[in-house]
């Protein structure tokens, strides 16, 4: 798990002339600051976490924290897995992503994952650690590294959804490891976010947010006509350049077991200038700050 050194980001929304279709970096910045407080509330809850905690209760204690501190929307609701749920082993059915009673164990890994609406700004995050050594999880995460910097790589080159998708799980193949993204509807590995209108009642249908459900039906049917897709998959309709906006990216490794990933945004912009076409919205994340301690020890 990631300690507590922070580094400085080393971007700011601010400072991109390049942004999405009607985006402002008074907007990025409302984003970033959902996103941020979704990963305080995974490390807050992980430090929390003890042996016989169920996965039940792990996702609730995120919507407790998350609503203690003002959320009261969700694009959908915690999700926790513990085990070899984390690598969404024998998942068939879209249930079995809910959690369950699954206690966690000393050595066993686990992933938070959250999506609230804060002040009418969406995150998606996804946080893994273990509850003492797992050097399994460890490497994968690790090894996570090379996909973020794969994914921005090929997005600011303007490839394919499909095609980027299908070298990430070339690079997971000569990693050794599992595609498990794949196992989510769809297949996807990202999904388009948007801002999300604000309501007193923000009701929830099968944990996602009603409000959250009708923006993203309305991105398909609007991209449907256009030739382009808010589903980041596998599949042909994904077969288009990335669209400007916000995408929530989410490359999630298996191996024996074990699973790994971590998830947030990454913002495409219209800008013909490489770097600010396409930016990781914020690089003071845990999983980043991680690879820096690691490659400082190195």
């Amino acid at each position: 798990m990631a300690g507590d050194t922070r580094q400085r980001t080393a971007r700011h929304p601010g400072r991109h002339s390049g942004r999405p279709a009607g985006r402002h970096s008074a907007d990025l910045s409302g984003f970033r600051e959902v996103q941020r407080l979704s990963y305080e509330c995974a490390e807050a809850v992980a430090a929390q976490l003890r042996p016989g905690v169920t996965e039940r209760e792990a996702a609730r204690m995120q919507r407790e924290w998350l609503r203690d501190r003002g959320v009261r929307d969700w694009f959908h609701l915690p999700f926790a897995w513990f085990g070899d749920r984390t690598a969404f082993a024998n998942f068939r059915i879209p249930l079995q992503f809910f959690p369950t009673n699954r206690r966690l164990e000393p050595g066993m890994p686990f992933i938070l994952d959250m999506a609230p609406v804060y002040k009418g700004f969406s995150a998606d995050i996804g946080y893994s650690g273990s509850l003492g050594l797992n050097p399994v999880q460890d490497r994968l995460m690790s090894d996570l590294r090379a996909h973020r910097t794969l994914i921005l790589e090929q997005v600011r080159e303007r490839r394919s959804l499909r095609e980027i998708y299908e070298d990430v799980e070339r690079l997971m193949n000569r990693q050794g490891y599992a595609n498990r993204h794949r196992a989510y509807p769809f297949g996807v590995i990202a999904h388009k976010i948007d801002r999300v209108k604000e309501r007193r009642w923000s009701p929830t249908a099968f944990g996602f947010g009603t409000q959250s459900l009708k923006g993203l039906a309305s991105d398909v049917l609007h991209g449907h006509r256009e030739g382009w897709s808010p589903l980041w998959s596998p599949y042909h309709f994904s077969d288009h350049p990335p669209q400007p906006g916000l995408w929530a990216v989410e490359p999630h490794l298996g191996f024996r077991g074990t699973g790994a990933k971590f998830e947030e945004i990454l913002v495409v912009t219209d800008s013909r200038d490489p770097e600010e076409s396409a930016f990781w919205l914020d690089d003071d994340l845990p999983h980043v700050r991680r690879w820096a301690e690691e490659e400082k020890a190195a």
